[in-house]
């Protein structure tokens, strides 16, 4: 009978932490701006996408100097890492703009795995986003196009 009380309080532990890492997660997913390119649509309805598309990557281009970057699908990406793997990642990925993995980088572990338990929840879904285009080839539209920067 002990055994089973302490399954049961165990579980319900775990359970309790899971969930709060999932809604942590999605609140750290919403003000670090990640949906804002990472889920087609949501900057242009203010924040009003159905979140089964959050996170599924976009077709819209990021046009500059670096050549055309898209946004990638997140939930593809992590369904097949393991946490300490995303962490990793997350920890040391350098991107073409416009991206801020240097602010990834800086991400507290306990951030990377509520982040983690979050797009886990979210399950696969989406389709792969188009790859990277270099600067001297056309990309297909939409895109948005950053100007060159100043000479310094």
């Amino acid at each position: 009978m002990l055994t089973a009380l302490a399954t049961t309080i165990t579980t319900t532990f775990v359970q309790a932490d899971s969930h709060d890492n999932v809604n942590e997660g999605k609140y750290l997913s919403r003000i670090a701006g990640c949906n804002d390119c990472h889920t087609p649509g949501y900057l242009l309805s203010e924040g009003k996408t159905p979140e089964e598309l959050w996170l599924t990557g976009d077709a819209f281009g990021w046009r500059g100097p670096w050549g055309t970057t898209y946004a990638p699908n997140l939930r593809k990406l992590v369904q097949n890492l393991e946490e300490q793997q995303w962490i990793a990642l997350a920890k040391n990925i350098k991107t073409r703009p416009p991206m801020p993995w240097f602010n990834l980088n800086i991400m507290k572990d306990d951030d990377l795995k509520a982040l983690y338990a979050y797009i886990r929840h979210l399950g696969p879904g989406g389709e792969t986003a188009p790859a990277y285009v270099p600067p001297d080839q056309e990309p297909k539209p939409p895109y948005a196009q950053f100007p060159s920067p100043p000479p310094q």
